[in-house]
């Protein structure tokens, strides 16, 4: 199984859009003791037009952002990490679905003087975190949630994005 990589915009094929999800999942998945042969979900690479109508469409916000993430579950749990999913009577487990512009990415990555792969590794990796019910919402959950993102990060020796 593990996440199904969707291209939209043909710029993510070039940028090796599915072998970044590919590692991010693997290393996300592993941190938090999940096997990746039994989760499923999907990641959709797109660009600033499709991300700006879902965005509009489930958020009712009219604009253009790098990454949007549809839980298959509520799990989140304020101020401590969520728990981890529980498998389907088919011993899957459905993560969720997940969006990213190259657009905005793009524009991210150059503003910041990163490179365009360790950022999208990090918005795969803060994606996945989403659908598996972690939050920024408060303070306490954005300190939980950073801490996770940035030691896979540096499993992954990205640096810390933050």
């Amino acid at each position: 199984m593990a996440l199904e990589t969707l291209i939209e915009d043909t710029r993510w094929d070039e940028a090796g859009l599915e072998a970044l999800v590919d590692v991010a999942e693997r290393a996300t998945l592993a941190y938090l003791g999940l096997d990746p042969e039994v989760c499923e979900g999907s990641v959709l690479g797109c660009d600033d037009e499709k991300i700006t109508e879902l965005n509009t469409q489930f958020r009712e916000k009219d604009k253009a952002t790098n990454v949007l993430s549809w839980p298959a579950a509520e799990r989140a749990t304020p101020n401590m990490r969520p728990p981890l999913p529980e498998p389907d009577f088919d011993g899957s487990v459905e993560l969720g679905d997940i969006a990213i512009s190259f657009d905005t990415c793009a524009r991210e990555a150059e503003a910041a003087g990163t490179p365009f792969e360790h950022h999208i590794t990090h918005l795969i990796v803060h994606g996945l975190l989403h659908v598996l019910g972690y939050d920024h919402i408060t303070d306490a959950d954005a300190d939980i949630m950073e801490r996770i993102e940035t030691e896979i990060l540096a499993s992954l020796g990205v640096p810390d994005p933050y």
